[in-house]
Parts: structure tokens; C-alpha cells; sequence
């Protein structure tokens, strides 16, 4: 007799101080599918590229996904993190087959006509490697665990392959204690979110045999630190007629930027030391809704190509805000539906069904990116007469902010901050 059990799928992320830096290119046509930057340097030769492969398939499931949470929740902060629901899903249709199968592929926006399954899978393989590079400046994690009930027997061979291809671990719990399970489980979480995200979990179903874990934790100090001595208080404008007041930062360096006339927005590129960068796009009064409507990875490289080294004068306000989705939901209205109903190749003698999968992200940006670091700079510039002057970019009203690890050519973040003093979306 099969036992019918839900799969009770919990994803998490959670990040970050503050902002990055580099990547790679490939060959034009390669290029133009891509998110890059204009100063990327090519890749060693031989190199495994299987990131390249997925890349934009998970930069257009980022800005898919995110419309789908602009049309849930309205007016509001927005923040979650795409390569972690994309990696969470992915390895889950390692348990999926059929209609099933079909529908992940296609709410993950892969294409099987244009990339192979396996390809897929070592995709991710290779991100995670990228990104759990112990040597890199940026403190970054990702990974991913399965929590197992000890009466659920997994076919061997999706255990092989999540601990393959992602890396997995997989713990024995007793899941159908509900309580110790949760506490268990939590305190897990919070230990790889270094201690940002508490409590995540308040129950589990009766049901439960199986969650699934997916966590990245972010952590990146400016190449530019803000000087707080020339942090101020100012208004935000949250629309017409209302404003909020903010720790406003300032810079008046030269940094990668472009005008984008036909949208109407300004895009400042603000990096990170190491291999991670940032992209603040501040559309003009009236426009948010036109600039997120174009959202595209076409647009997004649009931009990155068009980047140019300018002095500008920056206004950038602190800010600390995170966002929780019920992802079960939004995949539902995107067209993935099966996979809450049956999953037919994880477990022996048991269809596993998704009971719940949940996002949380935050995002913490400040001078240095972290409070744990001051830095002092004096940089002394001849005096010129600048023609024209350099142009005041200053985001004091909604703007989008995308977090990318340029190695590994993926989108690890994404939002829009509509008010910098709401913690929560």
C-alpha cells in the first residue's frame, strides 16, 4: 500500500551587509545571452562553463518571478532571492518526472530544446562551486540540506544525485515530533544565516516526512566605503504627498553608470571588493512602473553593456528590510502546480507531495556594508573645471536593486525599495 506523506519543501535565504565587483565572457553570441559586465575578463581556457549554460534561464525566471510578486503585494519593499528558489526547485525535479518534470522545467524558464536535463544539473553543481569558493573576499555560502523523517526510506539514486549535483546533506530526524522537529530545524537555519534569520519555521504538517532547506548568505564590503561622517538625515518621498525621513549616504566619486532615456531611469553600478556587484536603478517620478515592466535579462545586459566610468554625485539612503513569500502560491499562479501533488521518484513506496515552501531574504546596506569594519580614505583629486558637471543621482524615492556574482554570472538578489523604514515587505 503506498503511504501518502507531504513533502514539506522550505526554502530560506538570507543576506547581507552590503555591496561587489567581476566576471567573465565568452564568445559574442554567447555574450548577448548573458548577464556581463563590460569589463569582464574571459575565462581560462578549458574552463567548465556549465554556469554560462543555465544563466539565462535563471535570470529570466528572476524577473518572472518577481512580477509575479509585484502583482501579490502591491506597493510594497520587495526582496527575495531567485538563485535560491531556481536551486531549491531544481534540485527537487531530480524527484519529478512527466507532467511534473515538464512544469518545474518550464516554470524554472528551461528550455529542453535549447539545454539538456543533465546540463541543468551540472549548472547548479558549478554555481555552488563558484560560489563556495573559500577564497573569495565576498563572504558568501549557499547550500542545500534535506531533513528526512527516519521512517522514509530514499531511493538511492535521487540521494546520489542531490549530494552530486547540490551538494546536499541529509539528516535523520524524527519529523513526526513535530515540536523537536521545528526547534531542530530552526536552529539550523539561524546557524547558517549567521544568526539572521530566527524562527522561520512555526510548524510543520502532521503529515511531514521530508524538508528541504535551501539557504545563501551574502556578505560583501564596498570598494567604495561611504564616509559616515557625511551620512545625514533626509526625506524619502513615498509618493506626492507623503515622505519618510532616512539616514541619507554620500558619495561624490566616479562610478559605472548609464542614463537610459528610452525607460526614463538612471542605473549606478555599485561594486563590492572581490567578485560581487550591485545595480540601483532610480526611474524617473512616475516611471517605476514602466522600468519594472521592462525587466528582461535583454534589458538588464542592455545596461551592464552600456555602463560608463562618470564622476557623479550619489545619495544613497541606509537601509535594512527583508521580504517572506509563500513560494507555494506564486508557482501555482506561474503554472507549476503538480509538483504539490505528487513527486514520484524521491522515496521508496511513497508519492511525496510539496506541502509548503517559503521564502525569507533580507538585505542590510550601509557605509561599509558592515559595522564590524571602518575604513579611512583620504583621496585628494586635481581641481578641474568639469564640463558639464557631473550629474546628482540621488534615490530618495523607489528604486530596484540587483545583487549579481559576477563569476558565476548569476542574479543572487533582487528588489524594489519602495520604503527603506519598513523592515518587512
Amino acid at each position: 500500500m503506498k503511504m501518502k506523506s507531504a513533502l514539506h519543501l522550505c526554502l530560506l535565504f538570507l543576506g547581507l551587509q552590503a555591496q561587489g565587483q567581476h566576471g567573465s565572457s565568452l564568445n559574442e553570441q554567447q555574450e548577448q545571452k548573458i548577464l556581463h559586465f563590460p569589463e569582464d575578463h574571459s575565462q581560462a581556457e578549458g574552463e567548465n562553463l556549465a554556469h554560462v549554460k543555465i544563466a539565462p534561464s535563471n535570470a529570466e525566471f528572476a524577473f518572472k518571478f518577481y512580477k509575479q510578486v509585484r502583482e501579490e503585494v502591491g506597493n510594497k519593499n520587495i526582496f527575495f532571492s531567485p538563485l535560491s528558489i531556481s536551486t531549491a526547485f531544481a534540485m527537487l525535479s531530480l524527484g519529478a518526472r512527466s507532467n511534473t518534470l515538464h512544469q518545474l522545467h518550464k516554470g524554472l524558464a528551461f528550455n529542453l530544446t535549447e539545454i539538456e536535463e543533465h546540463e541543468i544539473h551540472e549548472g547548479f553543481q558549478r554555481v555552488l562551486q563558484l560560489l563556495n569558493d573559500p577564497h573569495r573576499e565576498i563572504q558568501l555560502n549557499m547550500g542545500n540540506t534535506l531533513f528526512i523523517d527516519d521512517q522514509l526510506k530514499l531511493l538511492q539514486k535521487f540521494l546520489d544525485d542531490v549530494t552530486n549535483f547540490y551538494y546536499s546533506e541529509a539528516i535523520s530526524s524524527k519529523l513526526q515530533n513535530s515540536a523537536e522537529a521545528v526547534k531542530e530545524i530552526n536552529k539550523y537555519i539561524e546557524t547558517k544565516t549567521h544568526g539572521k534569520i530566527v524562527d522561520l519555521l512555526e510548524s510543520l504538517d502532521d503529515e511531514t516526512m521530508m524538508v528541504l532547506v535551501n539557504y545563501i548568505f551574502f556578505k560583501g564590503y564596498w570598494e567604495k566605503p561611504f564616509n559616515n561622517l557625511a551620512t545625514r538625515d533626509d526625506d524619502f518621498l513615498l509618493d506626492a504627498k507623503n515622505s519618510v525621513k532616512v539616514k541619507m549616504m554620500h558619495q561624490n566619486k566616479a562610478f559605472n553608470i548609464h542614463r537610459d532615456e528610452q525607460l526614463s531611469c538612471w542605473v549606478v553600478e555599485i561594486p563590492y571588493k572581490g567578485n560581487g556587484t550591485s545595480l540601483f536603478v532610480l526611474p524617473d517620478e512616475g516611471t517605476m512602473k514602466q522600468v519594472e515592466d521592462s525587466l528582461l535579462k535583454e534589458t538588464v545586459s542592455n545596461w551592464m553593456q552600456s555602463l560608463k566610468k562618470r564622476k557623479i554625485y550619489l545619495d544613497l539612503p541606509k537601509f535594512s528590510i527583508s521580504g517572506s513569500y509563500d513560494v507555494k502560491s506564486l508557482f501555482k499562479k506561474m503554472g507549476v502546480t503538480d509538483v504539490f501533488s505528487d513527486l514520484s521518484e524521491v522515496a521508496e513506496k511513497t508519492h511525496l507531495q510539496v506541502s509548503k515552501a517559503i521564502h525569507k531574504a533580507m538585505v542590510d546596506v550601509s557605509e561599509n556594508g558592515t559595522e564590524a569594519a571602518a575604513v579611512t580614505v583620504i583621496e585628494l583629486v586635481p581641481l578641474s573645471a568639469e564640463f558639464p558637471p557631473p550629474p546628482h543621482i540621488k534615490f530618495n524615492r523607489p528604486f530596484l536593486m540587483l545583487i549579481f556574482d559576477k563569476i558565476s554570472h548569476s542574479i543572487l538578489f533582487m528588489g524594489k525599495i519602495v520604503n527603506p523604514a519598513a523592515k518587512e515587505n
